[in-house]
């Protein structure tokens, strides 16, 4: 399993966000558009992960084209495939073969959860529940789901790291 991961999450203009993972093989950069509910589905799909379900999918509009995430947990990992395909009207439905992959990386559960957990308590901290939904639209920010997988993070992968629970 890779070891380091970084994650952020910055809201980059009026409905859209800079979403950007890396690890130490690469990373990947994608400008979201704000017609889904993108902050809250990924970190409601990660959720998902500490339930014994071992596939969650989610997409982010990047208006036409689509990413899809797919986790597959792996025990305490996951293994993270971002596909990319043209027109997201047009692929919703459609296999994750048919995307082509843009990044892929087997990571811990605990390191990548960790860092979306920091990077969306960090645009709440800078925006505020009122601005965040000024700045980004059409969905308020994500509380309840910050606030659910941060709680599960620390239950259950017994993390060490330092957390701000300001949204707590």
């Amino acid at each position: 399993m890779a070891g380091q991961v970084e994650f952020g999450w910055r809201l980059s203009g009026t409905g859209w966000a800079t979403c950007r993972i890396a690890d130490a093989s690469g990373e990947a950069k994608y400008e979201v558009s704000y017609c889904t509910d993108a902050l809250a589905d990924l970190l409601n799909g990660l959720g998902g992960l500490y339930r014994p379900k071992p596939v969650e999918r989610f997409s982010f509009d990047l208006e036409p084209a689509e990413i899809r995430w797919v986790l597959r947990g792996i025990g305490t990992g996951l293994e993270v495939s971002i596909y990319r395909f043209p027109d997201m009207l047009v692929s919703f439905d459609a296999p994750d073969g048919d995307g082509t992959l843009s990044w892929r990386s087997t990571l811990s559960r605990s390191r990548l959860v960790h860092a979306v957990v920091e990077a969306a308590q960090a645009v709440l901290q800078e925006h505020g529940e009122a601005g965040y939904k000024a700045k980004w639209g059409r969905f308020p920010f994500p509380t309840a789901s910050l606030q659910d997988l941060r709680r599960l993070h620390l239950r259950v992968d017994g993390c060490d790291q330092p957390h701000d629970l300001l949204a707590s």
